[in-house]
């Protein structure tokens, strides 16, 4: 069956732009960068390459200048050879959950025979039926209530397909399973492609290094790429200031890291020390944060022990999806709206006047407490003299 090319358009990951777009075959990966960053549309690629970038690093869920048309193919294949050059973990994570996000937001528009074309095009062994199937019956207070959907998928293959899915709604027994078929609603169907888009879109692990350094050199030399990776890679270094993403802060059995945290960890760990329950939005800040320092696993779980409502199967399913997704800590802005922040009660001088800047020149504030760590950890590694300003 061959899919409609508008479909492209909107999902250019799909295996049928090879049909429609033969000619990218041939060209190699030098050729086809100069072509499309030198072409009549090259400055609008780079500007909506550079805003999808910008929303990526800023965690954004969506944006409204995201565009459905042909030079939307030429930002999916530039992104992919973007990334595979950065070659970073992190900001593959990134970009990786907002594009996925977005084509999840376009797949819940979609009529029920579009998401059939795209499984079909993309090989999933979905089977689909007009008129629906009907796969439960309802009844309340003398009423009936049919629930029917267009289609459905032998378990094995949605075990398969939904192996990477953590949220319970994914699993197997959260879902209609009738005579060896799982029955999918539309919305369940859009979020389990919205995955394989995340995972087979932007593979980001287990990269070779010097395949990557010798590809990059070479991309490097085409003038119009290297700006575009020269201006991601100077954004990314700036974020990187506000928000904390250093390696040289690690767990260290031997090292008391828990001095150096912010207070508004601080007071979390005092509440569950002192056996006090805490909010759901606690526990996930927490787990966050300690996630960004590889905390081992157990330590995260059994720090949670002292809680009156102490689960420790569920803890520990919620303590690996978040270092499987690899979240980051909330920043400062969101804890204050939370009234998480307790800067003025432990009356915190980082906190409050925040650090001197050397990029930047000036006195700047805190934004995450990742960084309150780098700047902690900084500060005490080194001999502060008599009047000196305290630098970052």
């Amino acid at each position: 069956m061959e899919i409609r090319r508008e479909l492209v358009y909107r999902y250019p990951w799909l295996p049928s732009l090879k049909l429609y777009y033969p000619h990218l075959q041939v060209l190699s990966t030098e050729e086809f960068i100069t072509t499309v960053l030198t072409g009549k549309n090259g400055e609008e690629l780079y500007k909506r390459i550079i805003l999808l970038i910008e929303n990526a690093f800023n965690n954004s869920e969506t944006f409204s200048e995201y565009k459905i048309d042909e030079l939307n193919i030429y930002l999916y294949l530039t992104l992919k050879i973007l990334l595979y050059c950065l070659n970073d973990n992190m900001i593959s994570h990134r970009v990786a959950n907002l594009y996925s996000k977005l084509n999840y937001a376009l797949l819940l528009q979609e009529n029920e025979y579009n998401l059939y074309e795209i499984c079909s095009d993309l090989k999933i062994n979905i089977e689909y039926n007009d008129p629906p199937w009907i796969y439960k019956k309802i009844t309340s207070k003398h009423q009936i209530l049919l629930l029917s959907t267009h289609f459905r998928i032998h378990y094995i293959d949605y075990l398969e397909l939904a192996s990477s899915l953590r949220d319970p709604n994914g699993k197997l027994i959260n879902n209609a399973l009738h005579e060896g078929f799982v029955y999918l609603q539309e919305r369940r169907l859009a979020r389990l492609i919205q995955e394989y888009v995340r995972q087979k879109v932007f593979p980001y692990e287990n990269r070779n290094v010097e395949n990557v350094k010798t590809f990059k050199e070479g991309m490097l030399r085409i003038n119009e790429f290297r700006e575009l990776y020269d201006e991601i890679s100077n954004r990314w270094e700036l974020k990187k200031e506000d928000i904390n993403y250093f390696t040289e802060l690690q767990f260290d059995k031997n090292n008391n890291l828990v001095e150096m945290f912010p207070p508004c960890v601080k007071e979390i760990i005092k509440k569950i020390e002192e056996g006090q329950n805490i909010t759901h939005v606690e526990r996930l800040f927490l787990v966050f944060f300690l996630n960004s320092f590889n905390f081992p696993e157990e330590n995260i779980v059994n720090l949670f022990i002292k809680l009156p409502d102490f689960n420790r199967d569920i803890t520990t399913y919620q303590v690996q999806f978040a270092k499987k997704k690899q979240y980051t800590p909330h920043s400062c802005a969101t804890l204050k709206s939370l009234t998480l922040c307790k800067a003025k009660h432990y009356d915190d001088p980082i906190c409050l006047k925040g650090y001197y800047s050397k990029t930047y020149q000036e006195q700047r504030t805190i934004r995450h407490p990742l960084f309150y760590v780098q700047i902690k950890n900084y500060r005490s590694s080194r001999p502060q003299q008599t009047g000196e300003k305290e630098k970052s």
